[in-house]
């Protein structure tokens, strides 16, 4: 399997490091704007040789990426402020992606989207690209749901893995977490010993902050997207068919043309078949209000 990396600056790094870590490419090429800086980081990477199972890791073009299996594109600004939301980054980043996607138009890869504000950005780089919408997707919740899981799994004493809780919407602080479909083992959340309405607030504030809260520490969040993105490479990779919330352009639903995160059955034909779990009252109004910030943040560019 051949996988590119389109920036190579922290969380383009960190999902390198996660994806040979993996042992889901045989092939890993890395691009980026400063070529000398691709080459110094391949280098770098060849050198952990031992410690990873066998690929091959050089520098790459554009051209070659197009016949990946998958591409993931970490390009671009990232946060510089805990006082800056990802949509904050959108005029920055929105022409740049704009002219990578056409340079992807026939391409055979799939592209996985990580820059943010990655839900709008995955909508310009599907539609410069022209490419099917199941074969352009973001990373989308796919980490704010797994930030969720790990704070109910420290509050709850239980593993994260045995945590089904989803996060949906935006990538941003319009989500929508689904706490009435949330359960531990199977057993619905709300019924678990101890459990108080009260604390659902309080922690989904605690996940759609989490970022501000590590960029205003160390200037910007890169481990834990590397290994999401690494994940949902393997699921595509390895035509796993997982369920992950990620981020691609919808079709229906009354959300058509939107990108944003819902349960998606992510598989070797990319984001395949998107399913549009139970919702309370709330919940669906809130999936709307996020579907609308993200519908006017696309507008306002294309105005």
């Amino acid at each position: 399997m051949k996988v590119g990396i389109i920036g190579t600056g922290w969380v383009g790094t960190s999902v390198a490091i996660s994806v040979l870590h993996e042992g889901i490419a045989q092939e890993l090429l890395l691009n980026d704007v400063r070529p000398r800086v691709a080459e110094g980081e391949a280098m770098d990477l060849r050198h952990g040789a031992a410690f990873y199972p066998n690929a091959v890791v050089r520098a790459g073009t554009i051209e070659e990426m197009r016949e990946a299996d998958a591409v993931v594109i970490a390009a671009g600004r990232g946060g510089s402020s805990s006082e800056e939301s990802r949509l904050d980054l959108l005029k920055d980043n929105a022409r740049m992606i704009h002219q990578l996607g056409e340079q992807f138009r026939g391409a055979r890869a799939i592209v996985v989207m990580v820059s943010n504000p990655v839900d709008v950005l995955t909508r310009i780089f599907s539609e410069a690209s022209a490419l099917p919408p199941e074969r352009v997707f973001g990373t989308g919740t796919t980490l704010d749901t797994a930030r969720l899981r790990q704070i109910l799994g420290s509050r709850l004493r239980i593993s994260p893995r045995s945590i089904h809780a989803s996060v949906i919407g935006e990538h941003g602080d319009s989500e929508v977490v689904l706490w009435s479909s949330a359960d531990v083992g199977g057993a619905p959340l709300r019924q678990w010993p101890d459990w108080k309405p009260g604390f659902e607030a309080p922690i989904a504030d605690e996940v759609r902050h989490a970022a501000y809260e590590i960029i205003d520490r160390k200037g910007a969040t890169n481990h834990a997207i590397g290994l999401v993105t690494a994940d949902v490479l393997e699921s595509v990779l390895r035509d796993q068919r997982r369920v992950l919330t990620v981020g691609r352009v919808q079709q229906g639903n009354g959300l058509d043309g939107v990108a944003l995160s819902l349960p998606t059955v992510v598989g070797r034909q990319g984001a395949e078949k998107v399913i549009v779990p139970p919702m309370s009252d709330e919940e669906a109004a809130g999936l709307r209000r996020s579907a609308d910030v993200l519908r006017k943040a696309y507008e306002g560019i294309k105005g």
